[in-house]
């Protein structure tokens, strides 16, 4: 149930801009600095930063705004950690595997 989401990547330094096809969350945004921020609520975009800082411990902030999600790693990204961080936000609205 549910739809994958398309996702495009960008690496500018040590961010990765995680561009989609559909909004996560309205214009406001949300930003978060550590695990435990994200784990303050069940909202879509805590959920999908928990997930994220899940898979890859050397996260450290993720900010979500409309249809854009920017993760920052203080030592850059590599294809893989790209590769990683793309596919957890393309299968974010998948519900059953």
């Amino acid at each position: 149930m549910g739809q994958q989401i398309e996702v495009t990547s960008t690496v500018i330094e040590n961010s990765l801009v995680l561009d989609t096809d559909r909004s996560i969350t309205g214009q406001d945004g949300s930003e978060f600095a550590s695990p435990e921020a994200a784990g303050a609520s069940d909202a879509f975009p805590n959920a999908l930063a928990q997930r994220l800082f899940a898979a890859d411990s050397t996260i450290s902030s993720v900010f979500v705004a409309s249809n854009v999600v920017t993760v920052t790693r203080p030592n850059g990204w590599d294809d893989a950690a790209v590769a990683g961080a793309a596919e957890i936000l393309s299968d974010f609205f998948i519900f059953y595997g």
